[in-house]
């Protein structure tokens, strides 16, 4: 037998030996592996099925809210806080539940309604707004310091010229004018110039500049 044909025949050998020895575990990992992505593939479906599920319910709470039933609204808020607590159209739901609170000047309640929101939210871009939310509700029970301190949990990416705006107001009721200028200075800095809203920020650095000239 020639060098060549006996390596053929002795790399054959380990092969079989190798698939004798090893073969039951490459099949339970072939089987695992697809257990494991018909597994995936049946939590992606019931995802799915949860958050359409949510949707609904969110409309008619939306519709229960437009049409004068607030009771109605507030029992489905009650049903998707029970059963679909991590869906986003809860974290909404619970939002206007706040909103509403605040409205009939409810603030302890908007307070924790929106913390609830705010811990159960999971996308970031949701979680920045309900803590911008929620430094508002702050602000208007004369929490300003829990309100600055909420602020500071926003990332700097994410709602910074709404945030700045709010940190300047929150610190113009402290008292600490210099330092709300800077705010609604960085605030002015992120928006465009065609933007809406700098008017009211710059009317708000004026009535700062003049109190200062009214205070030397």
């Amino acid at each position: 037998m020639a060098f060549e044909e006996y390596d053929k025949y002795e790399q054959s050998e380990l092969v079989q030996k190798w698939l004798r020895d090893n073969g039951v575990s490459i099949i339970a990992g072939i089987v695992i592996g697809l257990v494991g992505i018909f597994g995936w593939q049946q939590w992606r479906n019931h995802q799915a099925r949860n958050e359409s599920q949510a949707s609904q319910l969110y409309q008619q709470m939306q519709i229960a809210q437009a049409s004068g039933k607030p009771d109605t609204a507030s029992q489905l808020t009650d049903q998707l806080m029970k059963d679909y607590a991590k869906s986003p159209f809860t974290v909404f739901a619970v939002s206007e539940r706040a909103k509403q609170q605040v409205q009939a000047r409810q603030l302890d309640k908007a307070e924790a309604s929106l913390k609830w929101a705010e811990s159960h939210a999971t996308a970031p871009a949701l979680k920045s707004l309900t803590l911008l939310r929620i430094a508002q509700v702050e602000l208007a029970r004369d929490n300003g310091k829990e309100a600055l301190a909420t602020l500071e949990r926003i990332p700097a990416d994410s709602y910074q010229g709404l945030a700045q705006e709010l940190r300047g107001d929150v610190l113009v009721k402290l008292g600490r004018p210099d330092e709300a200028g800077k705010a609604y200075q960085a605030a002015l800095s992120t928006l465009g110039k065609e933007a809406p809203q700098r008017g009211a920020l710059q009317m708000k650095l004026d009535d700062l500049a003049a109190a200062g000239k009214q205070g030397a």
